[in-house]
């Protein structure tokens, strides 16, 4: 596969489709064993309480993950991602509700950083609950 995006049909300012993913305490223990992350902040109320998490979490991974579909979704092709890199600047929390959290990305092409590899830098901006999670969230993308 390659990217679906052509390079010249992008410029600095355009914008990726954004998307909301939901996140419940059933997708949490889910990830925890596909990743093999069974930390109890992500699954155990009581444990993330008396550590002082204002309830469980999700995995900063997790998080990620979701960021990058947005960027992955719009190339067409997840190898057209050459870099990709956050920090993780606030938690997801997770009450145990039916509702769970919501991440919700934007994202735009902050850059087109090379002519001849079709490359362009895309900024992503990740919030949950009106708080940004992910800080510094930049991919790198080949498009065709």
């Amino acid at each position: 596969m390659t990217a679906k995006v052509s390079y010249e049909d992008v410029e600095v300012g355009t914008e990726l489709p954004g998307q909301e993913f939901p996140v419940t305490r059933a997708a949490l223990v889910q990830y925890a064993g596909a990743s093999g992350d069974f930390n109890p902040i992500h699954w155990n109320e009581k444990f993330a309480k008396e550590v002082g998490l204002p309830d469980v979490i999700a995995h900063g991974m997790f998080t990620m993950a979701q960021a990058g579909r947005v960027v992955t979704d719009w190339a067409g092709d997840p190898a057209a991602v050459l870099e990709y890199g956050v920090r993780f600047t606030k938690p997801v929390v997770v009450p145990n509700d039916e509702k769970g959290a919501v991440i919700e990305v934007t994202a735009k092409v902050a850059a087109k950083l090379d002519d001849e590899a079709r490359t362009v830098r895309v900024d992503v901006v990740a919030t949950s609950a009106g708080q940004k999670v992910l800080g510094r969230a930049r991919a790198v993308v080949r498009l065709a």
